[in-house]
């Protein structure tokens, strides 16, 4: 009878170590930044990764407002809301969301990607978005990484 040369690990508070990553968004497409920041927090960039905790590390993305949409999806795309009146529904397209709040594009762009939750709700609290380049989070520091580089 042959033995197992390793043993199933499942994450807990003792073997997670949670980094800080800081992300510069500067013409970055809002999807594929999104899917790599979502596996970040996830934690599926780590060996350990467990489904059911929370192992990813906390991800600060700044310039937020320079990001980038292919094709014609910045005037084509529209975010749909409702007011809660009738006849409420507001849309609206990613260049009027620009403007107004760009932060919201990649926070509902990577909100969309989490597991929908209290995980999913635990994760998206390890998200900090930032509009300039400035961030109150240089105590914990932060390592750049290029989100190619993310697999």
């Amino acid at each position: 009878m042959n033995k197992l040369s390793y043993k199933t690990i499942s994450a807990n508070e003792k073997i997670v170590k949670k980094d800080w990553v800081l992300i510069d968004a500067e013409n970055e497409v809002v999807g594929r930044l999104s899917t790599v920041v979502a596996r970040i927090l996830r934690g599926k960039t780590k060996t350990y990764y467990t489904p059911h905790f929370d192992c990813g590390d906390n991800v600060i993305i700044v310039n937020a407002e320079k990001i980038k949409f292919t094709g014609k999806k910045m005037d084509d795309k529209q975010y749909v809301r409702h007011t809660g009146y009738p006849g409420g529904q507001r849309f609206a397209t990613p260049r009027e969301v620009l403007r107004k709040k760009p932060i919201f594009i990649l926070e509902h762009a990577i909100k969309g990607m989490l597991p929908k939750n209290r995980l999913g709700a635990q994760l998206f609290r390890n998200l900090y978005v930032y509009e300039g380049p400035n961030h109150p989070h240089e105590g914990q520091q932060p390592k750049l990484i290029n989100s190619k580089d993310i697999k």
